[in-house]
C-alpha cells in the first residue's frame, strides 16, 4: 500500500506490486510550486506500473482514468456504524445545551476552520441573519473568530447532534468529505458545493448546492427539511460500513496477489 510521491523513487518492480491509494489532489495545497506541479504529472504517468489504484469517489476515478491510469479502483471511505448509531441516539436537547444553542437559533455547521474549504464565505454570506450561528470544529488556521470547537472525537459528534443544517462550500478539489458525511449521517440536511468528490456525495445522497446570494433562506429552508430527508441520506451512506470496506479491500487484494 502506498499513498505519496515517493512511489517515484521505487522501480517498476517495486510499482508492480504497490496499490497506490489516492485520496485526492489539489495544486491549491501546493508548498513548492512549479516543482510540486511536476513531481504530480510524473506521478500519475507511472501510476500505470502499479498493481492497482484506489480512489474514494468516481470524480478521482475518472481524473485518472483521463491521464491513462485503466487499472482504477473505487473504494469509498467507511464509517463505523455501531458508533454513527450512537452518535444518533443522542439527547439533541441536552447536545444543544452544552454548546448554547437555545431554542429557535439554528446552527449551521461548515465543517473544518482551514484554507480553502469555505469557511469565510459562509460565514459572510450568513453575517447579520437572525437566528444563525455558524460552527465550525477541529483545526482554525484561518483564524476564524466565530462558534469554533477544537474537541475529541465524542464531543465532535456531540456538537454534530447540536446542529440543523450543514453547509460546505469548498474551493479545493476534496476526496470524500468526513465532515459532510457525518453531518448527514447524523440528520443534518446539508448544502454541498459540487466540487469533485463532494460532487459525488452530493449526488449520492440528494442535497443541493448552496447559493451566497440566498443562503440565509437556504439555510430556513434546509432545517425545516430535517425530519423529511434524513432518512434517505442516511440509508445512502449507511452501506458503506466497516463490513463494505473489508470486503471491498479484501475483494482488491485477492485480485491483485
Amino acid at each position: 500500500m502506498w499513498d505519496d510521491l515517493s512511489l517515484l523513487l521505487f522501480t517498476p518492480e517495486m510499482r508492480a506490486r504497490t496499490v497506490f491509494l489516492l485520496h485526492h489532489y489539489e495544486p491549491l495545497q501546493h508548498n513548492s510550486a512549479p516543482i510540486e506541479a511536476m513531481l504530480w504529472e510524473h506521478l500519475f504517468r507511472v501510476l500505470p506500473q502499479c498493481a492497482a489504484v484506489v480512489c474514494v469517489t468516481p470524480y478521482w476515478a475518472d481524473f485518472l482514468r483521463a491521464r491513462g491510469v485503466r487499472n482504477v479502483r473505487v473504494i469509498y471511505n467507511a464509517f463505523d456504524m455501531t458508533k454513527v448509531e450512537r452518535a444518533r441516539g443522542f439527547d439533541r436537547v441536552e447536545c444543544r445545551a452544552e454548546f448554547n444553542l437555545p431554542p429557535g437559533l439554528i446552527g449551521v455547521y461548515a465543517g473544518k476552520a482551514v484554507h480553502w474549504k469555505g469557511t469565510e464565505e459562509v460565514s459572510a454570506a450568513l453575517a447579520g441573519a437572525p437566528r444563525l450561528r455558524v460552527i465550525t470544529s477541529g483545526s482554525n488556521t484561518i483564524g476564524f473568530d466565530g462558534a469554533h470547537y477544537d474537541v475529541e472525537r465524542e464531543r465532535y459528534l456531540r456538537l454534530l447532534c447540536a446542529c440543523d443544517v450543514g453547509v460546505f462550500l469548498p474551493r479545493m478539489r476534496e476526496g470524500w468529505s468526513r465532515c459532510a458525511a457525518e453531518a448527514l449521517l447524523l440528520g443534518l440536511p446539508c448544502l454541498v458545493r459540487p466540487v469533485a468528490g463532494l460532487g459525488d456525495l452530493a449526488a449520492l445522497t440528494g442535497q443541493p448546492a448552496p447559493d451566497l446570494d440566498r443562503l440565509p433562506t437556504q439555510v430556513r429552508e434546509r432545517a425545516a427539511a430535517r425530519q423529511t430527508e434524513a432518512k434517505a441520506a442516511y440509508e445512502a451512506l449507511a452501506r458503506f460500513d466497516l463490513n463494505y470496506f473489508g470486503n471491498a479491500w479484501g475483494d482488491l487484494f485477492a485480485k491483485v496477489v
